[in-house]
């Protein structure tokens, strides 16, 4: 193979490349853009107070338990509470401005007390929540249930109904036929109303609360180094468009054959291979280069590090660079005019950066899909650059993701190879 028309080749297509205004700007600008604004959303340095799930809370009891409830709620540094009417509430939830409501209904502090002790029925609250906004419904059933749980024992253990409950309980337990457990919960009973005889007011104002505190520690390369989330959006925006740019590149070659450029290159000594090796690596550098300014962009201006081994993070970017490439040649080796492929690439390359976990993280997905994303190459190359970045692990960690990266490399060039054809219907 020759070099000089592999030099041609590849000169000509970075001319080609940056003379285009718009490919420059789609590859650079674009995604240090919205790379920026997915960092600023999930997951750049937290400063402050967290951001507070919008939750509506309708009190139609007005007992102590449930004032008690709204009370404890509104005071929860990750809730924002607002108490409306009902069809406010719905109305809420509806205009997507309230993530979830919580009708108390009236009579549940009541009822609350007595399925407390005894064997009442089970009073509910009901939620209204915004379908599109599932994992902040999880969020306010678990707040809310500390909430509860610490205001109905504190007003059985320590309030008036709590006194009053006991005393219609007790005279109900001894009726019957003895038995050990009516007996061990007689005997408990009448210990709270010792306790309730208690001089000390103070002695009666708790209730049961959480059994243990919650200390928050991220684990990300140091003790001493904060999670900077900038690093996973610039990782998952920069792969997503430079599979865009490759893409582009192999419709390009489709757009070339289709002017019969190939056919006439053909009667040159120009060999197949010498033709993609020259696609290949143009597309490679360019590939490259995306990656490094997006990457030069967010340490300059969002502080991300590479915690982990430059090294490890220059090998993981090539092998980065030579998949995308190797993908436009496929584009090209498949697609049967420029058109069609555009349309096919697109929806490929959006569902490989969906399933990579570049838009949403994998939790999300059903156990099956999360198992399926291990044969897309973006969750290796995304997975490999968290890893050299904000994780900050060795060389070693990114061995792994770079030798998959160049299977995918390989797979795709030797796809190119097979199919790649001179002329249109050849």
């Amino acid at each position: 193979m020759s070099l000089i028309p592999l030099r041609a080749m590849v000169r000509k297509d970075l001319l080609l490349f940056f003379s285009d205004r718009r490919s420059v700007i789609v590859s650079f600008v674009v995604p240090i853009a919205i790379a920026s604004f997915f960092g600023s959303i999930f997951g750049g340095p937290r400063t402050g107070e967290p951001a507070r799930i919008a939750m509506a809370l309708v009190d139609e009891d007005g007992s102590v338990i449930s004032k008690a409830i709204v009370a404890g709620s509104t005071a929860d540094k990750y809730l924002k509470v607002t108490t409306p009417s009902v069809a406010e509430a719905r109305d809420g939830v509806r205009r997507g401005t309230t993530a979830v409501a919580v009708v108390i209904p009236k009579g549940f502090g009541a009822a609350a007390g007595l399925a407390f002790f005894g064997d009442g029925k089970k009073p509910e609250l009901s939620f209204l929540y915004d379908p599109s906004r599932m994992m902040e419904l999880v969020v306010v059933r678990g707040l809310l249930t500390q909430h509860v749980i610490e205001s109905v024992s504190k007003e059985m253990f320590g309030g008036a109904s709590g006194r009053l409950q006991i005393e219609k309980t007790l005279p109900q337990l001894e009726i019957g036929p003895p038995d050990p457990q009516k007996r061990a919960l007689v005997e408990m009973l009448k210990g709270i109303q010792g306790y309730y005889s208690q001089p000390s007011p103070a002695a009666r104002q708790q209730g049961i609360t959480m059994p243990y505190g919650v200390r928050e520690e991220p684990v990300t390369s140091g003790s001493n180094v904060t999670y900077n989330g900038y690093a996973h959006s610039f990782a998952g925006m920069a792969i997503q468009f430079l599979l865009f740019a490759m893409a582009n590149l192999g419709v390009e070659i489709l757009l070339e054959r289709q002017r019969g450029l190939w056919k006439r290159l053909r009667s040159a000594p120009v060999s197949r291979l010498t033709l993609l090796a020259g696609k290949a690596v143009s597309g490679t550098i360019i590939s490259l280069l995306i990656l490094g300014v997006s990457f030069t962009f967010a340490m300059i201006v969002f502080g991300v590090r590479i915690q982990g081994s430059i090294l490890g993070f220059l090998l993981i970017s090539l092998m980065c660079a030579m998949m995308a490439a190797s993908f436009g040649l496929v584009v090209a080796a498949l697609g049967n005019t420029p058109a069609t492929a555009r349309g096919i690439t697109t929806l490929a390359v959006l569902m490989m950066v969906m399933l990579g976990g570049a838009w949403v993280p994998s939790f999300v997905f059903p156990a099956w899909l999360q198992q399926a994303t291990l044969v897309v190459p973006v969750r290796w190359a995304i997975d490999g650059l968290d890893a050299m970045t904000w994780r900050g692990f060795g060389l070693t960690a990114a061995l792994t993701p770079s030798l998959v990266l160049f299977g995918f490399a390989a797979a795709f060039s030797a796809v190119a190879a097979v199919r790649f054809r001179w002329e249109e219907g050849g």
